[in-house]
C-alpha cells in the first residue's frame, strides 16, 4: 500500500512537490478522490466550494475488498490533487493503481497510518472510535494545499464536527451509558470495532466472522456456537450485515428471529449509496440502542 501522508504533499515520481499539489491563488476547485464513499462523503462535507470530491466506490453490492477497478478509475486518480485510501490492506487496488501512475506533488492521505493503526488491524476503521481524527486529517489536508481558504476549512471542519455528528456522538455515548457489556452477536467482522467502542460484549467465535468477511467455509464448531448462542438467548442481539447474507447468516438469522431475539442490520458501504455519512450512522445506531433496549424488556 501506498505509504501514508497524514498532512503533508508527497511527490510519487521521487521530487519536490509542484505546483500541482497546491491551489494557486483563483484556481479552480481541488480534485479529491477517495477510494470509498465512506470517507468521500466526510471529505465532500468538509470541501464545500473549495474541493470537488469523486468516490470510486459507491455501489451498495460492490465488495470494496474485491474491488477491480478499470480504466476510468485511473484516469480519475490520475488528475487528482488529493487521494483519500483507507489502508490495512482494504482497497490495495487503489494502492496498485497510484502506483501505476506515479504524479509529482500528489497527496496521498492513507487514513490507517494517519490514525496510528496497527498492521493488521480491523480495516473497517469508520465503524472504530477514531472518526474525528480523520476529520482532523483531511480538514488539514485541505489547509496545506489551498491554505488561502484555511479560515474557510476550519470552519467547515468545526461545524461538522459539533453539528454533523453531535447525534452521532449523542448515540455512541447512550449505548455504552446504557448497554456497557450487552451481549451481542454479529455476523462479521465490520461490526467488531463499532461494538468494541460501544462497550459491548461480543460473543460470536472470531473464526465465524473472518471468514463470512472472506468468503471462506465456517467452521463446524463455530456454526454449532453462533447456532447455540443464539437458540440459548445468550445473545441480547443479533447484528449482521444485510449486504453479505450468507447461508450461515441465513441461518442464524432464523434461529434469532424464532427465539425472539431482536435482530439489527448494519452495512459495509453507505446505504443508501447517496446518504452522508452521518445520516448513515445514525440511522445503524438508532436501530441498534432500540434492539439493546428491546431487549432488556424481554
Amino acid at each position: 500500500m501506498v505509504a501514508a501522508l497524514a498532512l503533508g504533499a508527497c511527490n510519487r515520481a521521487g521530487g519536490p512537490a509542484s505546483a500541482r499539489g497546491s491551489r494557486a491563488r483563483g484556481a479552480g476547485p481541488l480534485q479529491v478522490v477517495a477510494a470509498e464513499n465512506v470517507w468521500g462523503s466526510i471529505a465532500l462535507q468538509l470541501a464545500g466550494a473549495r474541493a470537488r470530491v469523486t468516490s470510486i466506490i459507491t455501489n451498495p453490492s460492490s465488495d470494496p475488498h474485491d474491488y477491480e477497478p478499470n480504466a476510468r478509475d485511473a484516469r480519475t486518480l490520475a488528475d487528482a490533487q488529493l487521494v483519500i485510501v483507507n489502508g490495512l490492506g482494504y482497497d490495495g487496488w487503489a494502492g496498485r493503481l497510484l502506483r501505476a501512475s506515479p504524479v509529482a506533488g500528489r497527496t496521498v492521505l492513507e487514513v490507517s497510518s494517519a490514525v496510528g493503526a496497527r498492521s493488521g488491524s480491523n480495516p473497517h476503521l469508520w465503524y472504530s472510535a477514531v472518526v474525528h481524527a480523520v476529520v482532523d486529517r483531511i480538514a488539514a489536508a485541505y489547509e496545506r494545499l489551498d491554505p488561502a481558504a484555511r479560515a474557510y476549512f476550519e470552519g467547515r471542519r468545526r461545524a461538522f464536527q459539533t453539528g454533523a455528528l453531535a447525534r452521532y456522538d449523542e448515540l455512541i455515548r447512550t449505548i455504552r451509558a446504557d448497554s456497557a457489556g450487552a451481549p451481542v452477536g454479529y455476523s462479521e467482522s465490520i461490526f467488531e470495532p463499532l461494538g468494541e467502542s460501544l462497550g459491548l460484549r461480543l460473543m460470536t467465535p472470531p473464526g465465524f466472522a473472518k471468514a463470512v468477511a472472506e468468503g471462506t467455509d465456517v467452521t463446524a464448531q463455530d456454526k454449532r456456537t453462533v447456532d447455540a448462542q443464539a437458540a440459548s438467548r445468550q445473545i441480547k442481539v443479533w447484528v449482521f450485515n444485510r449486504q453479505n447474507v450468507t447461508p450461515d447468516v441465513q441461518r442464524v438469522n432464523d434461529i434469532a428471529r424464532a427465539h425472539g431475539i431482536p435482530v439489527v442490520t448494519v452495512t459495509e458501504t453507505l446505504s443508501p449509496a447517496g446518504e452522508s455519512f452521518q445520516a448513515w450512522q445514525v440511522a445503524q445506531l438508532e436501530r441498534l440502542l432500540a434492539a439493546l433496549r428491546r431487549s432488556g424488556r424481554s
